[in-house]
C-alpha cells in the first residue's frame, strides 16, 4: 500500500500513518460487526485510499489553477537588458529617500545565458563580484527605458544578499525634550 502511494504523494510520517491506518482496518474487520475477510478488506481498503486520493488531486488541482492565475509570466532572452531588485532594510535612509521612494532596482545589467527555465546569468560589474550573477526570474524586471540609464554603483553598497547597506549623510534636525 505504502509504495503504491509512494510515487504519487509525501506527507511527514506517511509510512508509519498508512501502517496504523492499514492495521486499525484489520484490527476492525476482526473485531467489528461486519467481519470482513481477504478480499473484502483489501477491496474496502483500495476503495478508501482511492477517495484520498481524489481528495489530494482535487486540493492539488485547485492550488496550481489559483497559483497559475496570480503568476505573471517572465521570459528574457539571451541581450536583454534587465534591472536587478535589491532589498532595502527598513528604518534606513537610502539617498534621502524613505518608505516607498527608496530604491528597489539597480542597474540595468545585460543577460548572458539563460539558465534552465527561470534563471539568468547577468553580466555584472566589477563592484558587485561578491555577488553570483545567476539570478531567478521573480528578481528582475525588464528595463524599459533606451539608452544608458545606469544608477552608478559605486554610490550603493550592497552586501552578498543584496541588502542596501548605507548611513544616514547628516542629522537634520535635533530636539532636546
Amino acid at each position: 500500500m505504502y509504495q503504491d502511494l509512494k510515487p504519487l504523494y509525501w506527507w511527514p510520517n506517511m509510512k508509519a500513518d498508512i501502517v496504523t491506518y492499514v492495521s486499525k482496518r484489520l484490527t476492525c474487520a476482526k473485531v467489528g460487526e461486519s467481519q470482513l475477510t481477504g478480499p473484502e478488506l483489501i477491496r474496502d481498503t483500495t476503495e478508501k485510499i482511492v477517495q484520498i486520493k481524489n481528495r489530494l488531486l482535487t486540493a492539488r488541482s485547485r492550488q496550481k489553477s489559483y497559483a497559475y492565475r496570480r503568476a505573471k509570466p517572465l521570459e528574457f532572452e539571451v541581450g536583454d537588458m534587465v534591472l536587478l531588485k535589491v532589498s532595502p532594510w527598513k528604518g534606513i535612509v537610502h539617498f534621502g529617500k524613505r518608505g516607498k521612494l527608496s530604491l528597489r532596482y539597480i542597474g540595468p545589467f545585460k543577460i548572458l545565458a539563460i539558465v534552465g527555465l527561470v534563471a539568468y546569468t547577468l553580466e555584472l560589474p566589477e563592484e558587485l563580484k561578491g555577488i553570483h550573477n545567476t539570478f531567478h526570474v521573480s528578481n528582475l524586471k525588464k528595463c524599459l527605458a533606451k539608452g544608458d540609464i545606469v544608477v552608478l554603483i559605486d554610490e550603493i553598497q550592497l552586501d552578498d544578499k543584496l541588502h542596501m547597506i548605507e548611513e544616514p549623510v547628516e542629522v537634520v534636525d535635533k530636539e532636546v525634550k
